[in-house]
């Protein structure tokens, strides 16, 4: 194995883990986080300085204007040759936006979808991986040290923009998957013939169809508080989901089970639904069922 050099921008609960499995793979890695408490150097300006020619530099922070302020900030620091890897969930149109402006200095650029959450330390993290081959090619060591052990777990899935785009689509996928799960479980907690929901859940783990990590999670949480009495009925979005929505229009591909739970998200934050005010009130309308007042 070639030992590389690494620099790691973004050391929160993905890039810290991700910056201690790559050093237990035996590279270096140099970290900078606007906390110090976490940080390796003070700066980017430092990190960059520490680190040999051809530098790489994998970028962990907050899609959007974060990871535009860090692109406008490597390209004045970094120089020909360089490579600049963004393993956050940016939008792929970002992804050929910042390959363009990063490659007029030379600057190679390679985006990067990662999966694996805050398991990833122990169990490795999926990446789904777009560029050019060459810059591609050139971080395979550290590849190699962030995916699961085995034959799968990374995949180069096309040019610039398509890591992101292919866990996009994973993510729109997960959407729908534990929207399933929970309308499921739902359905099971309100009969009154089932009475121990989580271990029906438990027992779906083997031998199953619909066996699936997520499905080992749900359990673990059923575990922790078994009829998540403790929870909210409240859902954020990280935005891939819309993304992923987005596309299908571009696209003109029906997704309706991914769209449905995307949906079903946004609803979760009505503690008082308008759009269920007015279902109630045409159905006292027409048929004179009940409606309840405030």
């Amino acid at each position: 194995m070639t030992a590389m050099q690494l620099g790691l921008i973004g050391l929160g609960k993905m890039g810290g883990n991700m910056r201690e499995r790559i050093r237990r793979a035996g590279h270096t890695v140099i970290g900078y986080d606007r906390n110090p408490d976490v940080s390796d150097v003070k700066s980017l300006e430092e990190l960059v300085e520490k680190l040999d020619a051809p530098r790489v530099v994998w970028v962990m922070v907050p899609a959007g204007n974060a990871t535009q302020s860090v692109v406008d900030e490597l390209k004045d620091l970094l120089s020909e040759g360089d490579t600049v890897v963004d393993g956050g969930n940016s939008r792929w149109t970002d992804d050929e936006k910042h390959a363009a402006e990063l490659g007029i200095k030379g600057i190679g650029f390679v985006d990067a979808g990662v999966s694996g959450g805050v398991w990833g330390l122990q169990n490795g993290y999926a990446l789904m991986v777009g560029g050019d081959k060459a810059h591609v090619e050139r971080l395979h060591p550290i590849f190699e040290a962030l995916k699961p052990e085995g034959p799968y777990g990374y995949v180069h899935a096309g040019r610039v923009g398509a890591g992101h785009f292919s866990k996009m689509v994973h993510n729109g996928i997960e959407y729908a998957m534990m929207q399933a799960y929970a309308e499921g479980w739902e359905l099971l907690e309100k009969v009154k013939s089932v009475d121990n929901v989580r271990e029906v859940f438990r027992s779906w783990q083997e031998g199953t169809v619909i066996r699936s990590w997520l499905l080992d999670l749900a359990v673990n949480a059923l575990d922790d508080d078994e009829h998540l009495d403790k929870l909210k009925g409240f859902a954020q979005d990280s935005g891939e989901g819309r993304w992923t929505v987005e596309a299908a229009i571009d696209n003109a591909v029906p997704l309706p089970a991914i769209t449905a739970s995307l949906f079903a998200r946004f609803a979760s934050r009505q503690d008082d639904s308008p759009q269920m005010k007015m279902i109630a009130a045409l159905r006292n309308q027409f048929g004179g069922h009940a409606v309840e007042s405030k």
